[in-house]
């Protein structure tokens, strides 16, 4: 069984201790040993970034932008290589994972407009021979701890802003499925980044600490689940840090009378069980606004959900792979019992499926729950599963209540032909991100990305204007010349045009 090492300061370092299997989640079986680093461990990474920090951030932008430009081609030309690694940790199917790869690739081309982006700005004379300037500079040495969903996507929200911005990076990836992140790390070496500027460290909770504690780390991304986005946020804020931390999710889709139930269904199939489900942003609540809507819905989801092709995730054309480990599956089974427990009605029962040939993989049908009501756990928690569950209401007004009453605020959407309608959710729902006849409204990479309520701690969203923002501080600089021949008086009052 191989192992996988970290990526410090330019090298691959392999380390004895305390180490974590990694599964193929098709085939139930581990394929390659991760050591979980140390403090020691971690701290090295930091220190070899803390060393790269002062010659990187004096690297002119567009310099930085040409080592991501030739990142870019890198990833493009890794395209099947990258998936195929996705596809055997994670268990997502090969044209998910190539999707997913080419949503992170759109972060790059954003980070290659590094002389733009980070532009400040000039104000000549505001004053008598006073000019005014603002720039954006980089913090030093920050870290991102990525969740095992996205293990290509995630990273490249992070760090080639972070990096283009003058920073230097340490990443903790996720310890399920760490080979394709550490693979692309390596091809940004390739491209021509200096050693130090981007290391990757496998760990737990133990590696987690080891940057919120290190003074040296002066800004921490997060995405995962609430409860350590809350502990991240509150132990890194505490510590001076800056933090944005991206937590969980409950994503409702609102259905009304007037919409296009055809084409709904079709994405809502993709948006509740594309990824098994393991989505921060995958559709697990469809709001029905009428019974009649809510009968026809189920009526028309049924078949396709029992249709659903689900194999390896390696396999070609399927729909569906298997969840990530067999905890993750156990998890889902056991909040489908609770669903049924609570009287809630299993219209479609995806547990006990079997896949020929990978009977040990970690495979969990589609499953669907019609009649559910907000005080059941399947309605109030995240499952992050193949599960949809519909809920019942008899007017817009009454399911933009349920939606803003919630305490996650990640992402909606509304299907409808009434722009209306359409533009009242707009404007009133209290979610970060809002798709209208838009299933999965993730933004592209020159907006932001970022919920609301329990599900973002912090002030500012990932990439995009953000991302910019998070990685650099601005300096305000007032620069005077007084002409030669002049003498001014003391000036004693605060000073004013």
């Amino acid at each position: 069984m191989s192992v996988i090492p970290h990526l410090i300061n330019g090298e691959l370092v392999t380390e004895n201790g305390r180490a974590v299997d990694v599964f193929n989640p098709s085939t139930g079986q581990a394929i390659h040993k991760l050591p979980l680093a140390t403090r020691e461990t971690i701290q090295s990474a930091i220190d070899a970034a803390k060393a790269a920090f002062p010659a990187w951030r004096n690297t002119p932008a567009a310099k930085r932008a040409q080592v991501m430009f030739r990142f870019k081609q890198l990833l493009e030309q890794n395209e099947a290589r990258i998936s195929q690694l996705i596809s055997e940790e994670h268990g997502k199917t090969l044209e998910d994972a190539a999707g997913e790869l080419k949503r992170g690739i759109e972060n790059v081309e954003f980070a290659c407009a590094a002389p733009e982006i980070l532009k400040g700005e000039y104000s000549r004379n505001v004053g008598p021979n006073i000019d005014a300037w603002s720039d954006f500079q980089p913090l030093g040495v920050v870290a991102g701890i990525t969740p095992f969903n996205f293990p290509a996507m995630v990273p490249l929200w992070m760090y080639p802003l972070a990096i283009v911005c003058g920073n230097c990076f340490i990443l903790k990836p996720s310890e399920r499925d760490p080979s394709s992140t550490l693979l692309i790390a390596q091809l940004l070496l390739e491209a021509g980044l200096p050693k130090g500027v981007l290391s990757v460290v496998h760990g737990d909770k133990t590696a987690v600490d080891a940057l919120i504690e290190a003074p040296e780390v002066k800004a921490l991304s997060f995405v995962g689940s609430t409860p350590i986005a809350e502990y991240i946020y509150s132990e890194g804020t505490k510590r001076g840090k800056r933090v944005q931390a991206l937590g969980g999710a409950k994503n409702h889709a609102v259905l009304m009378p007037d919409a296009d139930l055809d084409n709904a269904v079709s994405a809502l199939m993709g948006a509740a069980y594309g990824s098994c489900g393991e989505r921060c942003m995958a559709i697990s609540v469809a709001v029905c606004v009428g019974d009649q809507v809510a009968d026809a819905l189920v009526a028309k989801l049924v078949p396709q959900i029992k249709a659903l092709k689900i194999g390896a995730g390696t396999s070609c054309g399927l729909d569906m792979g298997p969840l990530v480990t067999g905890q993750a599956r156990d998890k889902v089974s056991g909040y489908v019992e609770d669903g049924v427990a609570a009287g809630a009605k299993l219209v479609v029962d995806g547990r006990g499926l079997t896949v020929a040939g990978h009977e040990e993989g970690f495979f969990l049908g589609g499953c669907l729950f019609d009649n559910v009501t907000p005080e059941m756990r399947i309605y109030k928690e995240e499952i992050f599963g193949p599960v949809l569950c519909i809920v019942r209401v008899n007017s817009l007004e009454e399911a933009m209540q349920l939606i803003n009453d919630h305490e996650y605020g990640n992402g909606t959407c509304i299907f409808t032909r009434d722009g209306e309608a359409a533009r009242l959710f707009c404007d009133e729902i209290e979610v970060g991100m809002v798709g209208v006849n838009v299933p999965l409204p993730v933004p592209v990479a020159y907006h932001s990305f970022g919920g609301w309520k329990r599900s973002l701690f912090g002030d500012l969203h990932a990439y995009g204007p953000d991302g910019v923002r998070f990685y650099t501080r601005r300096k305000a600089i007032t620069q005077r010349w007084p002409q030669r021949a002049s003498h001014e008086a003391s000036q004693f009052a605060f000073p004013s045009l």
